[in-house]
């Protein structure tokens, strides 16, 4: 038995006042006796003796220092110091056992704990840090490490220590608290609410926690309103609300609870959103009020209980000068959003008097000065309090911007300069407690500046007044297609639904991107606004009214334009603008008389006018009259006009319109002088663009257009100005245009990506088209994707991927734009026919399809509804290829109900001839075929899809009518006329194919070769037919054909296709010419990818091999070998056969034929 284990039995069965001497007597006597009788015996003196404690801490100091790694000791002897009070000898003991040994890790852990509480935060690191060491998993370890480094500022340590306190113990409440504060304090406010709400799940009563979490969801909402996201926000708010009053209710003596509360619905108030504009109020003036009013209701009943709190926070701390301030503001915002009458100047109000309460505490608070300058309605106590601020703290860059908007509201404009610049050269951003100052266009500042300043600025604070401010900027600046501006007034419209700017301003905007419906409902609302909420402004309401008759106009509800204009003439307030308006909307409803009246009214006012605002009208002028009286009137106009009033660039464009209209040049004189007034880059460009188009028109033929005189045109130009844009994208639109098929990959070389904000000329064509388009066309050429099928096109690759991805980069630029989302569907539809119709392109078809067609981006104009006729045709296809018919039905039959003419609606009911098929409805399918043969179409293209029908399903056996129209319609249609005649033979043909008669077929297929030229697609097809005769037959002149059509088919052929040669070969052989039968194996061989080739061409190229040395290499066999060599080349070609298709029986049999030859053993 071990000593101690002696020792320890022997004390176990001493009497109680004996215990005392014999501990001392083995202690003495035993010089075996280790550190372990240090310990064991003042625990008996602790167990024992209870007036014998300082001899136990003998014992555990003298076993300390024998060993200061000893926990055990180390620990009891701190808790009998801690015991006793003394715990600066608890300290010592731990520095001294920690610098005796790195291992005393008890003691590293001890001093970090005594060093936290005495808060020494820099000296407790170290030693905590080192105790880790010895204990990784202890979780109170980490969590008073977080804490230290939590007060020293180390947040990003913090955090990591708090982590992991709460991975090993996921109940550590403190850690879970401090932890979402330092979010808090770092802006993160999301990770700050999800570590509330874990606190609040261990410990739901929690003040802390609940206190953290409303202040971190009133964060977060801040950052929401800062991205637009009010609903979210308010949401968010309310939850905030709802946690803030549960605290409240515990701890209602805490002055910072109410305060919080205060903030939490002050915010409430402010950011509150109006969603009347998704509830068509456009038409219910009554209901619109109503909601305005449900609005204000609440952001005003929030208002009053901010108001509340912050009063009751202040009746517990009257002493915090920052809660009278935040009174004030609520009482402001109050008064704002009741229906009071103005307040009287010699009066004090009561956001006055709280702001001097807070003075009165503590009057060299410069913030307080500030917000007494904002509150107050009196200008020279505005300017003393903000001076007085600027006193106390000059550098502070808001009193210098609140102060230089006061200097320009009273008109002085070096004053406002001198602030503003101040401003902003202490602080660029205006970042001064989330207040800031619209920057707008002074003392010589251009709008485009102007623009970005304003535009920065509520990116910075987002209040309703500089959104608005923005708006206005962007409509001087010419940027409401801008996305941060639509935006910008969105957000507007939301939190001042009650302000007639906010929704003339959003009506501008969807005018601009040519969504005239919204823009009328936005100008209705206006109106509205201007009658229930904005009093008497006849300056805002004629803006208003004018906006509205254009949209009227611009959406082609003439008559409704007209009823405006007639409004605003009673009121006497219809001006040029409206005169124009008025005679535009006249004339498209055909009363042409009072059109003329009015023009004639318009043309006496431009005598008044300044010359660059005659412009407009007298080109409306020229316009109206060529459209109403003819282009003699109007050509007479323009020559009786004085020559001053023609030197604008306006009136140049529409006087060379009209004189490429004109053959006999007459108004050539007047050309000349319009032209001398073009100075910019941007102006001349658009002219050649205009004098491209008018060669097209005066050098035009009684069948077509004379495209090619517009592109020599814009070619020459380009040579002079070869880095404009606006010639680039116009020269690949003519390319585009032109019916030669070459020239669609030329185009996609000319044009120019427009940057991002580019804005596009009305009546030109965009980059993006271009490139859209082009890629159509040349998906509807041919493919030349290989892992699909073998590419036939010669040109460089205009498809694929990258054209998609570039179009996706223009729906993102302008979601509202009809062209962009029509032209990504057709490329993504293309895409999915070369791929075969995959999944994953299906489901993203489907998505996009259905976007684009709900948001009603396809207007009553003919070339919408084609537009939305040919999406709905692709979505019948794809959904006919995804075998849903129910889908592709319906569709196909919302298709055929468009306004169309029938040339267009017959590829509808051709699309249902398919559906109806592919569904074996026969008797559908005959009236669909019926109603094709009726419509009729001018493209030869329907009347070849319908012969196929036709042959296939036998839907007309006695009557050739289809090929009648099919012949008619190459009468009107004379370009390209051999190439129709070819496939509609190859169509023919397959009839007869089907109904085995296979000579007529291959004299029809013979005649589509003389028509087709080149095209190695019919020469493939009649030399397989000729084939096919001269098996059944017998007759070597097939052969002879066959080999004839098949050598030109793959001549004519743009690459390499398989199986031609290999044809050729067989005919070769059948006729006995040994020599051509191994070079077109040869060429067969080389025609397929390496890694496409089949078992059958290595089988070929093994009856080869023992002939031709270049397979020998190929397949890396020296060709000096002897017959044994050749041998084992072959074998390798039959290895090479049975490897590429397990299941091949003849290369297996001739393989064991060739291994028994050899004497090889194939297991």
């Amino acid at each position: 038995m071990h000593l101690i284990d002696v020792v320890t039995t022997y004390l176990s069965t001493i009497s109680r006042q004996n215990h005392q001497q014999d501990f001392v007597i083995i202690a003495l006597l035993s010089m075996q006796l280790t550190n372990a009788y240090f310990i064991l015996i003042p625990h008996w003196y602790c167990r024992l003796v209870w007036s014998t404690i300082h001899r136990a801490s003998k014992c555990y100091h003298r076993a300390v220092t024998l060993c200061p790694d000893d926990f055990e000791a180390g620990e009891a002897l701190c808790d009998l110091f801690e015991d006793q009070g003394k715990l600066s000898l608890e300290l010592a003991l731990c520095r001294d056992s920690s610098d005796r040994s790195p291992k005393a890790f008890w003691a590293f852990r001890r001093l970090g704990f005594l060093l936290v509480h005495q808060k020494k935060w820099s000296e407790a690191v170290q030693p905590l840090q080192h105790a880790i060491r010895g204990y990784p998993t202890c979780a109170d370890l980490w969590e008073t490490l977080g804490l230290a480094y939590q007060r020293l500022g180390m947040f990003t340590a913090s955090i990591k220590s708090y982590e992991r306190a709460i991975e090993l113990e996921d109940s550590r409440l403190f850690a879970l608290v401090e932890c979402g504060n330092i979010f808090l304090m770092l802006g993160s406010y999301r990770k700050g609410v999800e570590r509330f709400r874990l606190a609040l799940d261990i410990s739901s009563d929690n003040v802390a926690a609940k206190f953290g979490l409303a202040t971190a969801l009133l964060g977060f909402s801040k950052e929401c309103i800062r991205y637009g996201a009010f609903v979210w926000a308010a949401s968010l708010l309310e939850e905030a609300t709802k946690i803030a009053k549960a605290s409240a209710y515990v701890v209602g003596t805490s002055s910072c609870i109410w305060k919080l509360l205060g903030d939490i619905q002050l915010a409430y108030a402010k950011c509150f959103p109006w969603t009347g504009e998704n509830q068509h109020l456009d038409t219910d003036k009554e209901g619109l009020k109503c909601s305005i009013n449900e609005w204000k209701r609440k952001c005003f009943l929030a208002a009053i209980f901010a108001n509340r709190s912050f009063q009751r926070a202040l009746h517990l701390t009257p002493w915090l000068s920052n809660i009278y301030i935040d009174v004030a503001t609520s009482i402001d915002l109050i008064s704002s959003l009741e229906a009071t009458s103005m307040p009287e100047e010699d009066v004090w109000q009561l956001p006055e008097k709280m702001s001097l309460g807070g003075l009165l505490i503590e009057e060299m608070n410069a913030e307080s000065w500030v917000a007494l300058g904002c509150l107050s309605s009196h200008s020279a106590l505005k300017q003393h309090a903000l001076i007085r601020a600027l006193q106390l703290d000059v550098s502070l860059a808001v009193a210098w911007a609140y102060l230089g908007k006061l200097y320009r509201e009273e008109s002085e404009m070096k004053l406002t300069k001198h602030a503003f610049d101040q401003a902003r050269s202490i602080d660029p951003h205006l970042r001064c407690h989330g207040q800031t100052c619209l920057l707008t266009p002074i003392m010589g500042s251009n709008r485009n500046e102007a623009y970005e300043g304003c535009l920065q600025a509520v990116h910075i604070l987002p209040v309703v007044e500089f959104q608005i401010g923005l708006g206005e900027l962007a409509v001087l600046s010419g940027h409401l297609l801008s996305p941060q501006a639509f935006g910008a007034i969105r957000q507007a419209v939301q939190r001042a639904p009650h302000y007639p700017e906010s929704h003339n301003l959003i009506g501008l905007m969807f005018e601009a991107r040519s969504d005239y419906k919204s823009a009328i409902a936005a100008y209705k609302l206006a109106q509205y606004s201007i009658s229930n909420f904005a009093g008497t402004a006849p300056k805002c309401h004629f803006d208003v009214s004018v906006n509205l008759a254009r949209a009227l106009c611009l959406a082609r509800n003439f008559s409704m334009a007209v009823h405006e204009c007639e409004m605003l003439d009673k009121e006497g307030l219809l001006d040029s603008i409206g005169l124009q308006i008025y005679a535009v909307s006249l004339f498209h409803l055909g009363r042409n008389d009072l059109a003329l009246s009015v023009l004639r009214n318009l043309a006496a006012s431009v005598s008044s006018m300044d010359k660059k605002a005659a412009a407009v009208p007298i080109s409306l002028i020229c316009k109206l009259l060529y459209h109403i009286s003819g282009l003699e009137s109007a050509m007479t106009s323009i020559l009786k006009m004085p020559s001053e009033l023609l030197r604008s660039s306006k009136i140049s464009f529409v006087i060379s319109a009209i004189d490429a209209l004109d053959h006999s040049n007459r108004v050539e004189s007047a050309v000349k002088i319009t032209r001398e007034s073009l100075v910019s880059l941007e102006e001349i460009t658009r002219m050649h663009t205009l004098i491209a188009f008018g060669k097209l028109i005066k050098d035009e033929s009684i069948q077509s257009l004379e495209i090619q005189s517009g592109i020599d045109h814009l070619k020459k130009a380009l040579h002079m100005y070869p880095h404009s844009i606006m010639i680039r994208n116009q020269l690949g639109y003519l390319l585009l245009s032109n019916e030669e098929l070459k020239t669609v990959h030329t185009a996609t070389r000319c044009i120019t990506i427009d940057h991002p904000g580019h804005l596009v000329t009305e009546g030109t064509k965009s980059a993006f088209e271009i490139l859209g388009a082009s890629a159509v066309a040349c998906y509807s050429v041919g493919t030349s994707y290989p892992k699909f099928s073998f590419p036939t096109c010669k040109s460089p690759n205009t498809h694929g991927m990258d054209v998609i991805l570039q179009l996706q980069r223009w729906l993102r630029l302008e979601p509202w734009n009809p062209n962009a989302w029509y032209l990504l569907l057709l490329n993504i539809f293309q895409k999915a026919r070369e791929e075969r119709f995959p999944h994953h392109l299906y489901v993203v078809f489907k998505r996009l399809i259905y976007i684009a067609l709900s948001n009603e981006i396809y207007k009553e104009d003919l070339s919408y509804q084609y537009k939305k006729f040919q999406l709905l045709l692709c979505a019948s296809e794809m959904n006919l290829q995804g075998r849903d018919q129910i889908g592709c039905h319906d569709c196909a039959i919302e298709a055929s109900a468009l306004s169309l003419p029938d040339a267009i609606l017959f590829f509808v009911h051709l699309l249902l001839c398919r559906i109806y098929a592919a569904l074996e409805n026969f008797q559908k399918l005959q009236e669909e075929y019926m109603n094709c043969i009726q419509l009729k179409t001018n493209h030869p293209m329907g009347w070849i899809c319908l012969k196929f029908l036709e042959c296939r399903y036998q839907l007309q056996n006695s009557s050739d009518i289809v090929d009648i129209n099919f012949e008619e319609c190459l009468k009107k249609n004379c370009n390209s006329s051999n190439m129709w005649t070819a496939i509609f033979k190859l169509v023919q043909s397959q009839s007869y194919i089907w109904n085995q008669d296979f000579l007529v077929a291959e004299e029809t297929l013979s005649k589509g070769c003389l028509c087709s030229g080149a095209e190695s697609c019919l020469f493939l097809c009649h030399g397989v037919m000729c084939m096919k005769l001269a098996r059944k037959q017998g007759v070597s002149r097939f052969l002879t054909l066959a080999v004839t059509s098949l050598t030109e088919a793959r001549k004519n052929s743009p690459t390499r296709l398989p199986l031609i040669s290999a044809l050729i070969a067989v005919a070769e052989a059948s006729l006995g010419a040994r020599e051509n039968w191994e070079k077109n194996l040869q060429l067969e061989w080389l025609s397929w990818p390496a890694g496409a080739r089949p078992a059958e061409s290595c089988f070929q190229m093994h009856l080869l091999s023992r002939k031709l040395k270049w397979l020998l290499q190929a397949i890396h066999i020296n060709p000096s070998y002897d017959d044994h060599g050749h041998a084992w080349g072959a074998l390798k070609w039959l290895l090479r056969c049975v490897h590429a298709i397990v299941s091949n029986s003849l290369g297996w049999r001739v393989l064991l034929i060739r291994a028994r030859n050899l004497g090889v053993l194939i297991w």
